[in-house]
């Protein structure tokens, strides 16, 4: 006997194979938050306004989030020379999140692709991305991102590199994509609602998962490919994972029917015990080319950043009960 969600899924299903077959190259709305990053935005525009995808059929929408520098200034340069690139602002809200949404207000796409400012892609990315995306018929789809050190490797960049973005992992088994390497269907979005703007973490989890329990398809694509450069230094991997932490408990106190209670987390022993270094071997994929030296750093900046990612929940939940006093 079919559930409510299978009957729901088959009914969209219908639908949008009959959408598909009158549209044979989706518009395309291509999104990308920037916060103080001109050279990083320069290197992605380079890459997408030479793009294969029909040029007719995409657009750049460029979302600036109250940038201090130059970065304004570089959107409006190749808005200026290039037709389907728009420079837009979201000064309300300090939040990639708030971007992202701000983007997607004003979309035209049939599809909304997600990339940071700092990334790149082959000029056959989002040729190849809709291309899967529509043969496999998903709704929601990741892409492959591909981790290299800009310059010389550090000890940190190396460390970001070989950890790895798990995406495919995230996909199958958490129901989520980053959002540096997502596209999902604008009727998605509507259906399901944009991204929550009041995240700083985890945003881009609790919108797959509240995708994924609507019943859409998702998947990921291991072979169409985007590159991050690597973080270079150990304080900028602390401070991505204490806004990590921040946003799992953000999760829980916006979310306390899906996630659980706030405190919860704040409680769990779990939280704050070092992890073994079987527990880090299994997550690094070059650990056998590792010296025992290399080993050591590895296994104790894993369990530094799981101490950051601790405090940052533990912060996060301190800041919302006093606000609330």
């Amino acid at each position: 006997m079919s559930t409510v969600h299978e009957i729901r899924r088959e009914e969209r299903t219908v639908e949008q194979s009959a959408d598909r077959t009158t549209l044979e190259t989706p518009f395309v709305s291509v999104i990308v938050p920037v916060y103080n990053d001109p050279e990083g935005l320069r290197d992605t525009l380079d890459t997408l306004v030479g793009q294969t995808y029909d040029h007719e059929r995409y657009e750049v929408l460029v979302v600036d989030n109250r940038s201090l520098d130059d970065t304004r200034a570089v959107a409006a340069d190749y808005a200026n020379s290039h037709d389907n690139v728009h420079a837009l602002d979201e000064r309300r809200r300090q939040s990639s999140y708030a971007a992202r949404v701000r983007g997607i207000r004003r979309a035209r796409g049939d599809v909304l692709a997600f990339i940071d400012a700092d990334m790149t892609v082959d000029t056959d990315w989002l040729e190849q991305a809709i291309e899967r995306m529509e043969a496999d018929e998903l709704d929601y789809m990741a892409c492959n991102v591909q981790l290299y050190a800009d310059g010389e490797e550090t000890f940190a960049s190396r460390f970001n590199r070989v950890n790895g973005f798990p995406i495919e992992k995230y996909v199958d088994e958490l129901h989520f994509a980053p959002t540096c390497c997502l596209l999902v269907r604008s009727s998605v979005v509507e259906e399901v609602g944009p991204f929550d703007v009041r995240f700083v973490s985890s945003g881009d989890r609790e919108f797959g998962q509240r995708v994924h329990e609507a019943g859409f398809e998702m998947g990921y694509a291991a072979d169409v490919s985007m590159y991050h450069p690597t973080r270079t230094s150990v304080k900028s991997l602390l401070k991505k994972a204490i806004r990590i932490g921040r946003g799992k408990h953000q999760m829980r106190e916006l979310y306390p029917e899906r996630y659980g209670h706030p405190l919860a987390l704040v409680f769990y022993p779990g939280l704050y015990t070092p992890s073994p270094p079987s527990n880090v071997r299994s997550s690094v994929e070059e650990w056998e080319d590792l010296d025992r030296t290399e080993k050591a750093r590895f296994v104790a900046l894993s369990n530094g950043l799981k101490l950051a990612r601790a405090y940052g929940t533990v912060r996060e939940a301190v800041e919302r009960t006093v606000s609330r006093e």
